[in-house]
């Protein structure tokens, strides 16, 4: 503080000098131990007001000198306010209402003026801090604490914001009574010297150049001679967040995460992965989505690990059908359930040749697309022209052979009617009749796809590899020879983007793809687990305290769902799992020991209810099949057993090799009741994974069918149909034998009789058909009467299913 006359100079310049080289250390500091972190300032200005771009152009100049990174991002006075809301990746010419709406779609936690109404309302209540206040007044404030005057008791005139504007009658009077005078009026020297109360504090925002030079609102030489006037200008910046985020909300509960988020988070090192499996299941299932929530639960509400769970976006068809929603249950599950369960985000010859490539302008040019048909016919020519007329036949005509079709049409509900259907009745397919049939939606390939696809790329490629059908000449006919692949990638463009929605306790989960696990690979998507894993990993210089958990769930019992994440999925995304949880619960170990079935809709028996010790020991061969065959990838392996008859299931698990086994009663206590588990889950994944795969691609088909059959489902051998045995050869022969395999089988046996329980030995199992999904990337024999279309019970789910009449909210769904 210096002086001048009679006034006493408050130097803003160097104030604010000192405070941006303070933010500069703490900025290295952090730096020292976490060398990515990086701070960063984002602007986002309308138009070229003068005093905006003089504000503008001070932000960038302190952010940079702070070490901050600075994105000025312009656009044009006349934008209008949804443009500029979508510019935000947070989801004054625009008037007060549309100001109000863009600074409302800022995140309060990155808004660095503090124009958000949570911080505003926060600044004026004595009773909280706002996250962010905004610079003016902050810096007003920081300047006033510098003098060491009392400021109690003293009268402050604001000439922007309360009592005065620049057409206030007798403004010169009520600057004349001010102890403290902020002007930040945008007029070069509107405040006379003359106004200015001997001894005030006078606190000057310059915002208007004249010439070349930063002029205040306040006359400075006449004022100087009887106040205390800090320098024209004062920028100061304590904080400072990025304003870029991966998020897309829809709606208040649920949002889309966009893929950039990996690229962003490309250095981390991932976080821990857990697929949850279970054990044979009964029809009414065992509880593996509602102990996969209940541990995100306990990992992250209760322990405050970073946790994320990945579960499928469950199918219309079991939802209204006999197993019900999958969203969890009791005190651990997925919020709100109901948009859970239902929908979520809502994801020839030369004549002929002329047609297909006809010419513009007196031009003839191939669509991008054809050329990827024109690779694959080994045709190297890009100019329409210079093709042969056998060239242009091979390339204009598909030559399906209709008894080849394998492409079915898709449905997400069940209906057995239409497991096989005639189509081209009408009149005007002339006769060009077939017998085809649906599948439901989870099984088919385009689901199986979106779980597998590693990005928006890697999709459409996949997409058009897909094989529909056989030529007469014997070669695949593929989505890309009819043209359709970049149809399908923009039909599924927002379909990629994983789904986060979040637990009753507030922890995140990614909701992403739904292919069934007794007909698909039955996994969520690779794309949310590696966001997710990202989220969860670590940083250079983070402590083993922060190391986060990923549970990604399985399907049915371990011996699909477990299985197929192993041998499918992680030969795709390249991930390793680091343990399996596989859940147990007395009911299913009793049915395997010899209980009576267990049927939707009926009491359960006595046996169920009442402790059985022999039935329920019996029944744990079960679980121990599941430990050791999850043991044969190199996992570790920890049982989730649901309360009741425990002790004797936690000692049949260890004994059977399990790594870890814990009494988990999440569904009635949510993550608390889940802690035991969590903390298992946590020791038990110490130490790098030593996972491996179950058998290497280039064994023959049928040589990896019967390694599952042997391996995991205990089978003397295979046997393949005569179609099975033709579908094979041609699949060897087209050069597809180097795919993993997908067995499609009952989820109610480990055999393909769903009558056989326990661990049945002594049956071979029948391979009815191959089918070839060439764009997901594996084949999936079909095994004795597995059918692709589900059908319903005598009383489906939907009979309980409704709409409150009052409130409009969905019922029925648990």
């Amino acid at each position: 503080m210096t002086s001048n006359g009679g006034a006493r100079i408050i130097d803003g310049t160097s104030l604010a000098r000192s405070t941006r080289d303070g933010v500069a250390e703490q900025i290295k500091a952090i730096q020292a131990n976490f060398p990515r972190f990086q701070p960063s300032l984002a602007v986002i200005q309308a138009g070229e007001r003068p005093d905006s771009s003089t504000y503008v152009r001070m932000k960038a100049k302190a952010a940079t000198e702070a070490g901050i990174q600075f994105n000025h991002i312009k656009v044009s006075a006349e934008s209008t306010t949804e443009e500029i809301v979508d510019l935000l990746p947070l989801g004054g010419h625009i008037g007060a209402q549309g100001e109000r709406q863009v600074t409302e779609a800022i995140s309060p936690e990155k808004d660095v003026d503090g124009f958000h109404a949570y911080n505003i309302g926060h600044l004026s209540s004595r009773a909280a801090d706002p996250l962010f206040a905004p610079c003016t007044p902050a810096g007003c404030i920081r300047l006033l604490e510098t003098t060491g005057i009392n400021l109690s008791g003293l009268h402050a005139v604001d000439a922007t914001v309360t009592q005065c504007h620049s057409r206030t009658k007798n403004i010169e009077d009520i600057v004349k009574t001010a102890d403290i005078v902020v002007a930040a009026i945008g007029k070069p020297e509107f405040v006379k010297g003359s106004w200015i109360k001997p001894s005030a504090i006078v606190i000057d925002y310059a915002s208007k150049k004249s010439g070349q030079r930063l002029v205040g609102d306040v006359e400075y030489a006449a004022a100087a001679e009887v106040a205390s006037l800090p320098s024209p200008s004062l920028a100061l910046l304590r904080r400072s967040v990025s304003c870029t985020t991966s998020l897309r909300a829809y709606g208040k509960y649920k949002a889309k995460v966009t893929l950039d988020i990996l690229d962003r988070l490309e250095h981390r090192k991932n976080g821990k992965y857990i697929v949850v499996a279970g054990i044979t299941p009964t029809p009414l299932g065992e509880g593996k989505s509602t102990t996969t929530i209940g541990l995100a639960q306990a990992l992250g509400a209760v322990l405050g690990r970073p946790a994320f769970a990945c579960v499928r976006q469950p199918s219309q068809g079991p939802t209204f059908g006999i197993k019900g929603g999958a969203a969890g249950g009791g005190y651990s599950q997925v919020i709100p359930m109901d948009e859970f369960n239902l929908h979520l985000t809502g994801d020839i010859h030369a004549q002929l040749y002329k047609r297909l490539v006809p010419a513009k302008k007196g031009k003839r040019e191939f669509a991008p697309l054809m050329f990827r048909r024109l690779e694959k016919l080994g045709i190297n020519k890009t100019n329409p022209n210079d093709l042969t007329p056998e060239e242009i036949n091979r390339f204009a005509r598909l030559d399906v052979d209709l008894d080849t079709i394998t492409w079915n049409r898709v449905l997400d509900t069940n209906d057995r009617y239409l497991r096989k259907i005639t189509i081209g009745e009408a009149a005007t397919e002339k006769g060009l009749t077939r017998s085809t049939g649906f599948d439901i939606a989870v099984a088919s390939e385009v689901m199986a796809i979106l779980a597998l696809t590693t990005d928006l790329q890697d999709m459409q490629k996949r997409l058009g590899a897909m094989v529909v059908a056989t030529s007469k000449r014997g070669d695949p006919i593929t989505a890309d020879d009819i043209g359709v692949s970049g149809a399908l990638a923009v039909l599924m463009k927002d379909a990629i983007k994983p789904n986060l929605m979040q637990t009753l306790e507030g922890t995140p989960v990614f909701v992403h793809a739904g292919p069934f696990a007794n007909i698909a690979h039955g996994n969520s998507s690779i794309i949310a687990d590696r966001v997710a894993l990202k989220l969860a990993g670590t940083e250079e210089g983070d402590g083993p305290e922060r190391v986060g958990y990923v549970l990604t769930e399985g399907g049915f019992g371990a011996d699909m769902g477990m299985e197929k994440f192993c041998n499918i999925k992680c030969r795709t995304s390249g991930l390793k799992p680091d343990a399996t949880v596989i859940v147990a619960t007395t009911r299913a170990l009793k049915m395997h020991g010899g209980g009576p079935d267990v049927s939707p809709g009926k009491p359960l028996h006595d046996t169920y209810t009442k402790e059985d010790l022999v039935i329920l020991k019996e029944g744990c061969k079960n679980l121990v099949k599941h430990i050791q065959n999850s043991k044969k990838f190199g996992v570790k392996v920890i049982v989730a057993i649901n309360p009741a008859e425990l002790a004797l299931v936690r000692e049949e698990a260890l004994a059977g090799g399990a790594d870890a086994a814990v009494v988990s009663n999440h569904w009635a206590q949510g993550g608390a009741g889940a802690k035991e588990l969590a903390e298992a889950v946590i020791d038990v994944c110490e130490g790098e994974s030593q996972f491996k795969f179950l058998y290497d691609l280039d064994r023959s088909i049928e040589e990896k069918i019967e390694t599952i059959s042997k391996e995991i489902y205990g089978a003397d051998g295979i046997t393949l149909s005569e179609k099975a045995q033709a579908q094979v050869d041609t699949y060897t022969r087209q050069g597809y034998s180097g795919l993993p395999i997908c067995m499609a089988k009952t989820q109610y046996s480990f055999s393909h009789d769903p009558k056989l329980k326990n661990v049945p030995t002594g049956f071979t199992i029948p391979i009815r058909e191959v089918r070839l999904s060439a764009g997901a990337g594996f084949l999936y024999p079909i095994l004795g009467d597995m059918q692709t279309m589900p059908g319903l019970g005598t009383r489906p789910g939907f009979w309980e299913v409704g709409l409150d009449p009052e409130s409009g909210r969905v019922i029925g769904l648990f």
